[in-house]
């Protein structure tokens, strides 16, 4: 199975990066890793994630206070949004559900 991100969603993944990276030299790149370790999961088992609201699903970052929420579409894996935790859970909506 394929992933994509969002455009909107690699935006907040590399805003991420370098908020962490100026945190801590190294912390960027590990919560990158991170990112990318659960990616290869949910290509392999793509329910892995838990079930948040119609089709989109949320996987937490082990280490982190972020979140992927993505949804299954064909056989890809769409990361709809890089979500940190404190953030509002409903902020992402607005992307998914345009008016």
């Amino acid at each position: 199975m394929n992933y994509s991100f969002h455009p909107e969603a690699e935006l907040e993944f590399l805003e991420a990066i370098a908020y962490l990276d100026d945190c801590d030299e190294d912390l960027g790149l590990d919560f990158s890793r991170q990112v990318y370790r659960v990616i290869r999961l949910l290509t392999q088992f793509p329910n892995l994630g838990t079930p948040i609201e119609d089709r989109f699903r949320r996987c937490l970052i082990e280490r982190f206070r972020y979140g992927l929420i993505y949804e299954i579409i064909d056989d890809e894996i769409v990361i709809q949004v890089v979500m940190h935790t404190s953030r509002d859970p409903e902020y992402w909506k607005t992307r998914v559900y345009p008016d």
